[in-house]
């Protein structure tokens, strides 16, 4: 493949990535005025931070093998490895959906849903379907269909979007006026169940449009003796994915069993859960970033003058990362309307995560060192210590200090794996970061932070105009600093 087509295609499949992930995001301000209890947005929070981490399980790794497999020089029918893949996908998202219907009531008891199992059964066949539909998805960027990726993708988050919209706003308001055009299938008070319910709708319509990219498999039978060697190729992919989605959504799953009154955790994690949405403007940076930087070190080989390169990058995603941090942090007064007010006793997690979301940033860009060198492993290793670290925070200081814990655990996790990939890294692959600059702007953005967030003053207006000199006072002294000394140089 081209550079260009490499570009190319690298947009088409970040644009509809990032565009799907803004678009999805932009549901919460709905969400969290409809469902004015923050408990219902607690049980959204939590029962998706286990369809996270399900989804890593059921693909165990399979989507990297099917890229590995399917492209080596020496495979004579690239068929057979998508029939094999895909077949193997299919069994065991069958049988996992199979085993949690059978086991539903002692699941829902033991998680917390006795009153409403349907909402575990709907998002048992949701992981299940896309767990299944991953493959189909790898199919299409194997061929090089990246508007065909990007156009299901975006179709499904339309659909989505248009179905919550549809039974969160809409049918309330024609069953108020005229009941008798929608009781024959809506529940006024079925509330957080119409969010899974939407969900379900799309990933069925997800599977019919993959279905004609299903066919070239159909043809094909697995083979068992390739799906072994497959299988033994992705299990060390699987243990990193676990590791690495655990560390996101620990806090999700393991808030619930904190507290004896579920009501209580339920609510409190609905805020944390609304809040923490704020922050999705960085990671939402991030994966812009990362979009463009993957292909750029992987194209690149491994001499003094890329090293030059892959320093300057991680210096100017630094100055950004920081640029955003304060952006957010200036505007929070306008930016918390984001949310409902019953959430706004959330908005102190903001400041913890953002900076939590950079050290990922900052851990992302060392993160090259190990996957230029082929020692994946240290991947695996960063990861599991974060789990550790994770775990053990909110357990030891949930119950005392709630959501805040879930919060300073994130930024904890992070800051974590930043340093022991930095620490190791400079031994096995030492690159010369500009440590000056990066502590020189950080403190700038800390002394700025601090001093426009000290005062109180009883105008917003005028808080937000004195806010904003500061941040000009960032851009000014980046621009002088880096830009316009470079251009004189």
């Amino acid at each position: 493949m081209g550079l260009k087509q490499l570009a190319k295609e690298t947009a088409v499949y970040g644009l509809s990535s990032i565009v799907g992930r803004f678009l999805n995001w932009m549901l919460v301000p709905m969400y969290t005025r409809v469902f004015t209890d923050t408990g219902d947005f607690g049980i959204v929070t939590n029962l998706y931070g286990w369809t996270a981490l399900l989804l890593v399980i059921l693909t165990y790794g399979m989507e990297t093998g099917f890229f590995r497999f399917i492209n080596k020089k020496e495979e004579q029918e690239p068929m057979r490895v998508y029939s094999t893949v895909l077949a193997s996908l299919a069994v065991t998202s069958a049988l996992f959906f199979v085993l949690v219907m059978l086991l539903l009531q002692p699941i829902c008891q033991g998680i917390g849903y006795t009153e409403h199992p349907e909402y575990v059964a709907m998002m048992a066949g949701i992981v299940a379907v896309d767990a299944f539909c991953c493959i189909p998805f790898a199919y299409l960027r194997y061929k090089g269909l990246a508007w065909n990726f990007a156009g299901i993708r975006l179709f499904n988050i339309f659909l989505n979007i248009a179905l919550n919209i549809f039974l969160l706003v809409v049918c309330p308001r024609i069953y108020a006026s005229h009941p008798g055009w929608i009781d024959w299938f809506y529940i006024p008070d079925y509330g957080v169940g119409y969010v899974f319910a939407a969900n379900v709708v799309t990933t069925a319509a997800t599977f019919l449009l993959l279905l004609p990219y299903m066919r070239p498999a159909f043809g094909k039978r697995p083979d068992f003796a390739l799906l072994k060697t497959i299988l033994r190729y992705s299990f060390p992919i699987l243990l990193l994915g676990i590791a690495g989605i655990f560390n996101q959504t620990a806090d999700k799953i393991l808030f619930p069993f904190l507290f004896e009154d579920k009501a209580y955790a339920n609510e409190q994690l609905g805020i944390y859960g609304a809040c923490f949405k704020i922050a999705v403007v960085m990671v939402m940076f991030i994966q812009a970033f990362r979009y463009a930087y993957e292909p750029f070190i992987f194209t690149r080989n491994k001499s003094d003058d890329n090293k030059k390169a892959y320093r300057e990058a991680m210096k100017y995603f630094i100055i950004f990362a920081l640029f955003i941090f304060l952006g957010v942090m200036f505007y929070l007064d306008i930016l918390k309307y984001f949310v409902g007010e019953h959430y706004y006793a959330g908005l102190r997690v903001v400041p913890i995560v953002m900076l939590g979301e950079l050290f990922f940033g900052i851990y992302f860009n060392l993160s090259l060192w190990y996957k230029l060198i082929d020692e994946t492993e240290w991947g695996a290793y960063f990861s599991a210590a974060g789990c550790v670290a994770t775990v053990a925070i909110i357990l030891l200081a949930g119950p005392t200090y709630g959501y805040m814990a879930c919060a300073w655990a994130s930024f904890a996790c992070n800051l974590l794996m930043m340093l022991l990939s930095y620490f190791i890294g400079q031994k096995k692959f030492p690159i010369a970061y500009d440590l000056k600059s990066a502590a020189l702007y950080s403190g700038l953005a800390m002394v700025l932070y601090g001093a426009a967030m000290f005062p109180q003053f009883e105008s917003e207006w005028v808080k937000l105009g004195y806010r904003s000199l500061f941040l000009l006072i960032y851009i000014i002294v980046v621009w002088k600093l880096e830009f316009k000394t470079k251009r004189h140089a």
